[in-house]
């Protein structure tokens, strides 16, 4: 790896930016070009898993440090619940200097992460071709709006709305809904992270590095799954259908004596089951209901019996009975419920990053590693706050 110690070279990158903690990623340097969230919640991926990220902003600094509010002192949480982990080097490439500093950094790195306009690392000599030339065993992924050779502007919700997820989000008889958070930048992130994981396993087994592409758009059309999937096998273009589901049905918040519940009966057994608790066993006999297919052309029918039924009890007096008997059914929660919920559950959503006068709160990774470690050692950097310590490993190399 390039941050390995070699006969010309007296020290590694870990004398000037230290890495608590040996993940499966350790070792790897990833130079990140990145900003707002696609690409950084890729690199954040792997810097908790132990890569050395090296986030490279410009003098202003990545869009998100200013997305407020909200806020936690002067920082945007936006920026904060991305960048945990990462060094942090601010660099001009406007100035001579500075962008030498930034090829220099390339050259060396294992894994150099962008998410520029198609083109726009050409003119500063950071772009794949360049980058190889200078060290031909790099990862280098490249994070587009809509592919490497469409300049349309990569924002998540021009995704939304040309894939046609906003078409299936929202009341039939509404307007187009937008997710109410960035979800294809997200998955776009997950793709890149698990392009590069198969890219470092094919240099583990040949010694060659390779370009890495993903964009909003191809994510989006992998992303919309079944719905996309219907369009493709079936010719189906599936419309809004509020909260309910196109071929389930009980599958959707419903009113109870105080509020909604969402109730799930995903199968003709939970069905059953749910009759059984609903004191309607006659629904599971009943040839109209018993089988999901005729159950979903007869919803109209089923649907105000199930209301009816429900108005017996609180939305959380019936979560704790049809719980009670392994049916799946939901409260819905506001953010702060959901993450206090996911608390009661031993989940520990919430883990403190950094060390000494810096420690944010953040939300913990998923992955949980049965023999590897997952880092939280660096809290979000402020900007440039290792631009000394980078220029000085770059200068000793």
């Amino acid at each position: 790896m390039n941050g390995e110690t070699t006969a010309n070279q007296s020290h590694t990158i870990n004398d000037f930016l230290p890495r608590a903690g040996n993940g499966p990623l350790s070792g790897q340097i990833v130079v990140d070009f990145s900003r707002v969230l696609a690409g950084p919640y890729s690199t954040m991926m792997l810097a908790d898993l132990g890569a050395t990220v090296i986030k490279v902003e410009g003098p202003g600094g990545d869009d998100t440090r200013n997305w407020s509010p909200p806020v936690r002192d002067e920082d945007a949480t936006y920026y904060l619940s991305i960048n945990r982990n990462k060094f942090d080097i601010v660099l001009d490439f406007s100035d001579a200097d500075d962008l030498a500093v930034a090829q220099k950094l390339a050259a060396r790195a294992d894994i150099v992460v962008e998410n520029f306009k198609p083109g726009g690392l050409k003119k500063f000599g950071l772009d794949y071709d360049s980058v190889k030339d200078a060290n031909a065993e790099v990862i280098y992924a490249s994070v587009t709006g809509f592919g490497a050779h469409n300049p349309l502007p990569g924002y998540d919700l021009l995704v939304q709305a040309m894939s046609g997820f906003m078409s299936v989000t929202g009341s039939p008889d509404g307007s187009p809904y937008r997710a109410g958070v960035a979800v294809f930048d997200v998955i776009t992130g997950l793709h890149t992270t698990i392009g590069i994981m198969a890219a470092i396993q094919h240099k583990n087994l040949t010694g060659e590095g390779q370009l890495v592409e993903t964009n909003l758009m191809s994510s989006a059309m992998s992303g919309l799954a079944n719905q996309s999937g219907a369009y493709a096998a079936a010719g189906v273009t599936p419309t809004r259908m509020g909260n309910a589901h196109p071929s389930l049905y009980p599958y959707q918040p419903m009113a109870t004596k105080d509020g909604e519940l969402i109730v799930a009966a995903a199968n003709d057994g939970q069905f059953a089951a749910l009759a059984m608790a609903l004191g309607r066993p006659d629904w599971a006999e009943d040839v109209r209901f018993a089988k999901a297919k005729t159950r979903n052309a007869h919803r109209d029918e089923l649907e105000p019996e199930l209301l009816e039924a429900l108005q017996a009890h609180t939305a959380q007096e019936w979560f704790e009975k049809l719980t009670a008997v392994g049916l799946p059914c939901a409260p819905i929660n506001s953010i702060s419920q959901g993450v206090e919920r996911a608390r009661d559950l031993g989940l520990e959503p919430i883990v403190e990053t950094g060390q000494g006068e810096r420690i944010i709160p953040t939300i913990r990774n998923p992955i949980r590693l049965a023999k590897s470690e997952v880092s939280y050692d660096l809290a979000p950097p402020e900007l440039g706050a290792d631009s000394d310590q980078v220029r000085a490993w770059i200068d000793s190399l």
